[in-house]
């Protein structure tokens, strides 16, 4: 199992854990710094390689885990996740 859909399972079924408590930060294209954050509160469902997530803007959009770079606490103002760079050749 990926541990990103380890830590999203987490997020939204451990009882000591709350979604609004979490902002993920993930690639996309054409918004300034080709990153948007969301609050973990809208994600809808998690995938085996992806998650799904309403916003205003669309009923339901689907991520790829490859395209999450960090996830972060709130709370206490630490990382969860960050994805690793790949360095180019």
């Amino acid at each position: 199992m990926h541990p990103l859909r380890n830590i999203f399972n987490k997020i939204a079924w451990d009882r000591r854990e709350s979604a609004e408590d979490y902002l993920i930060y993930f690639t996309h294209r054409g918004v300034p710094g080709d990153t948007r954050e969301i609050s973990a509160s809208l994600i809808r469902k998690v995938g085996a390689s992806w998650f799904t997530y309403a916003s205003e803007e669309s009923d339901e959009t689907l991520i790829p885990f490859h395209r999450v770079k960090r996830i972060v606490n709130t709370r206490t103002g630490k990382s969860i996740w960050t994805s690793r760079v790949r360095e180019s050749r």
